[in-house]
């Protein structure tokens, strides 16, 4: 790994510093210093400087609305930005830019890339995610939800869970059902779905930490375009293995920075309670340190391997599960910290109940009990810590695979009769 940055990193740190510096309020300390409301409207606001200003999906090439720079800049506009405690976009851009956006660019059509991405940086179309469901869980490939083609449409029933701002949504990318005759993983096909029609229903699901990030979504008769799938008929699985690798590789250069400024808040904590000088609260702090030391690494492989023109795969796993069983341990130590304060917490609850809470966040104890209990959802959501441990023994280190009682095609499975 080579941790020096190039010269054209240095003037783009310039450019981008200038930018905070003209569009950020004196006294700034971070979006999550502001109130829940507050946070949401500074965040629209400054999605449309971002887009206005050239600086969302600066990878992507300019005929699509991005700016053609390379990974580099985008770390270093990453870095800066956390470093700042402002967000890298709106609370869809993940799925849309991050997700969709860059599988678009590797596999989609060039129609759809005329379409989808100018769309997608302007706001107009605000993307979710339909992977999971309730009857496979983390077993994607035993996915149920059918969609039949009717002449030049597709119909679309099933169900799709913990889909994550779903409720902010207005299309959604869907994986279906579209041969049961095939091997599970088999017969999965890839469909761009609008939701702003009478087929398509959205339920918040509220969650313990009292958030309704994730959703359910209902299809019923819900209709797609015969044109609005990504890759082959029945193809589908290699589309969302694609995207999956997007999803999970994206944030591991900078993941460390967030979690750092988390840490630094909780060694705060921690010294305002006198605990510092534990020898048992001592050693899971600098275990903690440790570990955040070790995913800023882990990153930096990430970008030397993104520079060298690699694209995400089965190796973005080990990012994932590193930096989830992580946050359990660390989010358990603060619980640990506050006391008898965590039995009653009083102050704000987390403005985002994904990773760390948003940069700038009170060191209060309902901030940390939120944060405490979204954490477990880490270890879950974009693939459950066991699947990562599987894709990286199998898949990275080569160990062979586990048996199988479900092969076979996919009507044969116990239930899809």
């Amino acid at each position: 790994m080579d941790f020096a940055y190039p010269p054209e990193a240095d003037s783009y740190r310039t450019k981008v510093r200038t930018f905070l510096d003209a569009n950020l309020p004196k006294g700034w300390k971070g979006v999550g210093s502001l109130s829940h409301a507050d946070a949401a409207t500074f965040t629209e606001e400054w999605r449309k400087k971002l887009y206005d200003n050239g600086m969302l999906a600066i990878t992507w090439p300019r005929e699509y609305g991005g700016q053609g720079l390379g990974h580099i800049q985008a770390l270093v506009q990453a870095e800066e930005f956390a470093h700042a405690g402002v967000p890298s976009g709106g609370p869809n851009d993940g799925f849309g830019i991050g997700m969709l956006g860059n599988t678009l660019l590797a596999i989609g059509t060039e129609e759809q890339k005329k379409h989808y991405l100018p769309r997608v940086l302007t706001g107009e179309d605000r993307w979710c995610q339909g992977y999971s469901e309730p009857s496979s869980g983390s077993d994607l490939g035993n996915l149920g939800c059918r969609a039949v083609l009717d002449g030049d449409e597709w119909i679309i029933n099933g169900q799709k869970i913990w889909t994550s701002a779903g409720h902010l949504a207005n299309h959604i990318f869907v994986l279906a059902r579209t041969n049961v005759d095939e091997v599970k993983h088999k017969g999965i096909t890839f469909l761009l779905v609008d939701m702003r029609q009478p087929g398509v229903e959205v339920r918040p699901i509220r969650m313990m930490s009292g958030d309704s990030e994730f959703n359910e979504v209902y299809f019923t008769d819900a209709r797609c375009p015969k044109g609005n799938l990504v890759g082959e008929v029945n193809g589908g699985w290699m589309v969302a293995m694609t995207l999956l690798g997007n999803e999970r590789g994206g944030g591991a250069a900078v993941n460390s920075i967030s979690f750092r400024a988390e840490l630094d808040k909780l060694t705060s904590l921690a010294k305002q309670k006198g605990l510092t000088s534990v020898p048992n609260i001592r050693q899971r702090l600098m275990r903690a340190h440790t570990k955040v030391e070790i995913m800023r690494f882990l990153g930096y492989r990430v970008l030397t391997s993104f520079m060298n023109g690699a694209k995400p795969g089965a190796d973005a796993s080990i990012g994932k599960l590193w930096w989830s069983e992580y946050h359990k341990e660390v989010t358990e130590l603060a619980i640990d910290i506050l006391g008898a304060d965590a039995l009653v917490p009083v102050g704000q609850t987390p403005q985002t109940a994904f990773t760390t809470d948003a940069p700038g966040s009170p060191n209060d104890s309902a901030n940390w009990v939120g944060v405490f209990l979204n954490a477990r959802a880490g270890t879950i959501y974009a693939g459950t810590s066991q699947v990562q441990r599987n894709i990286v023994g199998e898949q990275v280190l080569g160990l062979p695979k586990e048996p199988r009682s479900d092969a076979g095609p996919w009507k044969t499975i116990p239930g899809h009769g």
